[in-house]
């Protein structure tokens, strides 16, 4: 069997790392740090397309002093799924996917979009931010994950957790920006959440929930930090309202055609996990 091969068997190959305990410690916290999810040659697979289609689809070509704080934070390509056929084979991975579903407590998860975030060397802070300001969705039940594709350790700003904040009823009218960065840094230290900041090696990834506030510090290294996201949401979950222009936008943009209400079944919703139909 080939490497390809063998990378390709283990995104449908189940995840056996997850504790018995996960469920109930993703409730509690509001995030999980899983350690060898993917394999380094699985990694190494799909890196060099990830980076190749985030170079021709970037859109952002400022140098860094000139951008603001969110422009310095990373460079953002979204459903390079639909871009690319290898790119979907990681996006669909049904080993990612069933992680999602069992941390989350439910049969089974759908795709909401997928975001390549590549933090270039200067780059600035990840301001303090939850997710869910953007996503016109009825429930809490959705969850990132963030997978780097190379080692991160601290000096290149990993992802960081405010452990149990998606429970805090505050700030949630916040886009990221320096406000969100101010107000939530405050509020993180007033209610004592805790603020954990760890490397990851490679093939380690993070699960966090909609409501969880996250950040990340500057990458002070001289390589790009190069990672993956996935946005799964419970299959069951239906469409919420906006109320901002930034789920309006999300709405069309990642559900088209889903109206308040429904459950969003459009071609760009699959289902990538399902228990119950063995996916």
């Amino acid at each position: 069997m080939t490497t390809t091969d063998l990378s390709v068997d283990e995104l449908d190959t189940p995840y056996d790392g997850v504790p018995p305990t996960a469920t109930a410690d993703f409730n509690r916290d509001g995030f999980a740090h899983l350690s060898g999810v993917l394999s380094p040659d699985t990694i190494a697979r799909y890196e060099p397309t990830i980076t190749s289609e985030v170079i021709r689809l970037n859109t952002q070509h400022l140098p860094l002093a000139e951008r603001d704080t969110y422009g310095k934070a990373f460079l953002q390509v979204t459903n390079l799924w639909q871009q690319n056929e290898l790119v979907k084979e990681l996006v669909f991975s049904r080993r990612l996917a069933g992680i999602a579903a069992r941390l989350l407590g439910v049969h089974a998860v759908r795709l909401y979009h997928d975001q390549a975030l590549y933090k270039e060397p200067s780059g600035g802070i990840t301001p303090w931010h939850a997710d869910q300001y953007y996503w016109p969705l009825s429930s809490d039940r959705c969850v990132t994950i963030w997978l780097p594709l190379q080692e991160t350790p601290r000096e290149m700003g990993p992802l960081a957790f405010a452990r149990g904040s998606h429970n805090f009823a505050f700030g949630r009218e916040l886009p990221i920006s320096d406000e969100s960065e101010e107000q939530l840094k405050n509020a993180v230290a007033e209610q004592n959440f805790e603020d954990v900041v760890e490397p990851f090696a490679l093939g380690d990834a993070s699960f966090h929930r909609g409501w969880t506030f996250h950040h990340a510090g500057p990458n002070r290294g001289t390589e790009p930090r190069r990672v993956m996201t996935v946005i799964y949401i419970d299959a069951d979950i239906r469409a919420a309202a906006p109320t901002n222009d930034n789920q309006h936008a999300d709405l069309a943009n990642w559900m088209p055609g889903t109206t308040p209400g429904q459950i969003p079944q459009s071609p760009l919703n699959p289902i990538l996990y399902d228990t119950a139909g063995l996916q």
